[in-house]
C-alpha cells in the first residue's frame, strides 16, 4: 500500500560541490551539463554585454561553481571563463584581476596564515571600473570587460559626481574601484543586496546617462596599482586626493577573529552601499605592470552567507492535508542557506506548482523567510525531457474524501488522524504522525477510527512499536474513549466549532434540517449547507456507529 500520493523521479546529480561527488557520465548526465552551460552563459553574456543580471549573485556564484565542477567530472574540461567574451576596444592601463573566493572561516585561516601587514575592506557590491588621470584630469574610465580590455566608459562617467574630474594634486593616477548604487544606511542582514550591481551595470549600459541616474552612483577606490608601495601611504593620500572612503573603510588586521569581527561588524551595521562580503588584502603587493587579469595571491574574498540556494529536486510530492488541500513538496539534494541544510520546500498550492511545472532533476531558488523558514523563489533550470508525474486532480479532495484507506488516499487519512490526536482534538501524548504512519503501513486501520478495536498484541507485531510502546499505545486508545462528546466531535472535523454547533449528543446532529441549522448564531446558507451534508455524509454516520458501539459519550 502506497504510503504517499507522490510522483518519484530519481536523479543522480548531487547539488554539493565536492570533488567526490562527481555523477555518473550518461545521456542523461551529460544533458543536464549542456542545459546548465547554455544557461551560465546566457547570463554571463547579459550581465557583461547588455549591463543586465538575470539572476543573483548568490545564485550565480553557486550555478557557476556547480558547472565547473560537473564540466571537470563528466569532460575533464575546465569551464569557460566567464569573462570570455566580455571584453572590449580599451586597454586597461593595469589588468583588473579579479577575486578568488575563500569558502569558509577555515579557509580564511590558512589564508591569512602565511602573510603579514593583512587589511580588510568591505566587498562593495557593484561594477569595477579603471580610472586613468593625467597631470590631475580625468583621462578615462574603462569598464571592466574581461580584466584586459573594456568599454570606454568616460562620457557617461563624467556626468557622476563622486567620480572627481580633478585631483588635489597635479600627477598621474590609474585607480581601480566600485561604481555603487548609493543607499545611505544599508544593513545587508536586512536589506540584501537589492539588486544593487545590476542596476549600476544596468545604467552604465546606457547611451545616456541621465543627470538624476547619475546622482544614484557613488565610487570605492580599493586599489591604486601606480601608488606608494605602503598600504597606509596608499590610504592616507587616497583621502588627500578626494577618496575618503577608501581610508575609512579599510582596516589593519592581525587575526582571523579581527576579520570575523569586521566582517560581521559590516554585515550588520548600516554602510552607505551593498556589499556581499569583505576582501582581506596584503599592504605589500607587485608593481601594477605584473598584474595580470586573474585572481591574484595577494588578495582575496570572503563573502557574506548567502540569501539564496540553487538546489536540484530530487522528488516532487504532493501531500493531501486533512482538508483536502494538495500542497506540492520538494525533495531536495541538501542546499544551506546561512549554515542551515535545507531538504524539503512547500510550492504552496498545487495552482502554483501547475504553473512552475516543476519536475525532478529542475534546478530552483530557495530563500529563507524571515530568516527561518526555507520558500521556493523561483525556478532556475529547467530539466530535459521533462520526466512524466502522476499528479493528482485538485477537485478528487476535499473535507469528506479519504474517511477510508486507499492507494490514493493514505496520505490525507494520514492527516486526519494526525489532527485527531493532537492537542486540538482528543490530545492523545505519545501519539503522532509516526505512530498512524507505522499503523497504516502495517495495513492495521482502514478507516479513521479502526485504530479503537486494535489490541496489544496486535500493536507488537506492527515494525517499529516494542512491548513498552504498545502497552502505552493500548491505555491511550482506551482513554480516548473516555473523551468528552466535543472533543470526539473536533476529531471528526465537522465545518464549524463544536461550540457554535448547540448539541450534547449526536443524534440531535443527525436530526437537523437545513432550515434547523441556518437558525443557529453565526451559521449562514453556506455553512448550513456544508453541515447538512457533513452530519449526514455515509461514512461520517458509519463513524458515529463505531463511536456509538465503543461506548464514547454522546453517540
Amino acid at each position: 500500500m502506497k504510503r504517499w500520493i507522490a510522483a518519484t523521479f530519481s536523479v543522480l546529480l548531487i547539488t554539493v560541490v565536492r570533488a567526490d561527488d562527481c555523477p555518473e557520465p550518461t545521456t542523461a548526465h551529460n544533458r543536464q551539463l549542456d542545459e546548465l552551460t547554455a544557461r551560465v552563459a546566457e547570463w554571463d553574456d547579459a550581465y557583461h554585454r547588455q549591463g543586465r543580471s538575470l539572476v543573483s549573485d548568490d545564485l550565480y556564484d553557486q550555478a557557476r561553481a556547480r558547472l565547473e565542477h560537473w564540466q571537470a567530472c563528466l569532460s575533464g574540461r575546465p569551464a569557460t571563463d566567464p569573462l570570455h567574451g566580455a571584453g572590449g576596444p580599451v586597454q586597461h592601463p593595469v589588468a583588473q584581476t579579479g577575486l578568488r573566493k575563500l569558502a569558509d572561516e577555515r579557509a580564511v585561516s590558512h589564508w591569512m596564515h602565511s602573510r603579514q601587514d593583512l587589511w580588510i575592506q568591505p566587498k562593495v557590491d557593484g561594477v569595477a571600473v579603471t580610472l586613468a588621470y593625467r597631470g590631475g584630469r580625468l583621462q578615462q574610465v574603462i569598464s571592466r570587460g574581461d580584466g584586459s580590455t573594456g568599454q570606454d566608459w568616460t562620457a557617461r562617467a563624467r556626468r557622476i559626481a563622486t567620480i572627481p574630474e580633478h585631483l588635489t594634486e597635479y600627477t598621474d593616477v590609474i585607480l581601480q574601484g566600485e561604481l555603487y548604487l548609493q543607499h545611505p544606511g544599508h544593513i545587508q542582514a536586512s536589506h540584501g543586496g537589492a539588486s544593487a550591481r545590476s542596476t549600476v551595470a544596468g545604467l552604465m549600459a546606457r547611451h545616456d546617462l541621465q543627470v538624476s541616474q547619475a546622482r544614484q552612483i557613488g565610487l570605492f577606490v580599493w586599489d591604486w596599482p601606480n601608488g606608494p608601495e605602503d598600504m597606509q601611504r596608499r590610504l592616507d593620500r587616497l583621502e588627500r586626493l578626494g577618496f575618503p572612503d577608501s581610508r575609512q573603510y579599510s582596516q589593519r588586521i592581525g587575526s582571523i577573529a579581527e576579520a570575523s569581527q569586521w566582517r560581521e561588524h559590516w554585515y550588520r551595521n548600516p554602510l552607505p552601499f551593498a556589499t556581499d562580503g569583505v576582501v582581506l588584502r596584503q599592504g605589500q603587493r607587485p608593481s601594477g605592470e605584473r598584474w595580470r587579469a586573474e585572481p591574484p595571491h595577494w588578495a582575496a574574498a570572503w563573502k557574506y552567507p548567502a540569501s539564496e540556494a540553487l538546489a536540484q529536486v530530487r522528488e516532487v510530492e504532493f501531500r493531501v492535508g486533512r482538508s483536502g488541500r494538495i500542497t506540492p513538496l520538494l525533495h531536495l539534494h541538501p542546499v544551506k542557506i546561512d549554515d542551515r541544510s535545507i531538504r524539503v520546500v512547500s510550492v504552496g498550492s498545487l495552482e502554483r506548482w501547475q504553473r512552475l511545472d516543476i519536475r525532478p532533476g529542475d534546478q530552483v531558488a530557495i530563500q529563507l523567510a524571515g530568516q527561518t523558514i526555507p520558500q521556493l523563489h523561483s525556478v532556475v533550470i529547467r530539466t530535459a525531457p521533462r520526466p512524466a508525474l502522476d499528479v493528482p486532480r485538485g477537485d478528487a479532495y476535499h473535507a469528506l474524501s479519504c474517511l477510508r484507506a486507499s492507494a490514493t488516499c493514505n496520505s490525507q487519512l494520514h492527516a486526519r488522524l494526525t489532527w485527531l490526536s493532537g492537542k486540538q482534538a482528543l490530545n492523545l501524548p505519545g501519539v503522532g504522525a509516526g505512530t498512524w504512519e507505522k499503523l497504516l503501513r502495517a495495513e492495521l486501520i482502514h478507516s479513521l477510527l479502526d485504530w479503537l478495536q486494535l489490541s496489544e498484541d496486535q500493536l507488537l507485531a506492527v515494525p517499529g512499536i516494542a512491548q513498552q510502546s504498545a502497552r502505552t499505545l493500548t491505555r491511550r486508545f482506551s482513554e480516548a474513549r473516555q473523551r468528552p462528546f466535543k472533543d470526539w466531535l473536533r476529531a471528526l472535523g465537522p465545518p464549524a466549532h463544536p461550540d457554535s454547533l448547540a448539541a450534547d449528543d449526536w443524534a440531535q446532529l443527525q436530526r437537523r434540517s437545513l432550515a434547523d441549522w441556518q437558525k443557529l448564531p453565526g451559521i449562514g446558507p453556506a455553512r448550513a449547507a456544508q453541515l447538512q451534508t457533513f452530519f449526514q455524509h455515509e461514512d461520517i454516520r458509519a463513524l458515529a456507529d463505531q463511536l456509538r458501539l465503543a461506548g464514547v459519550e454522546g453517540f
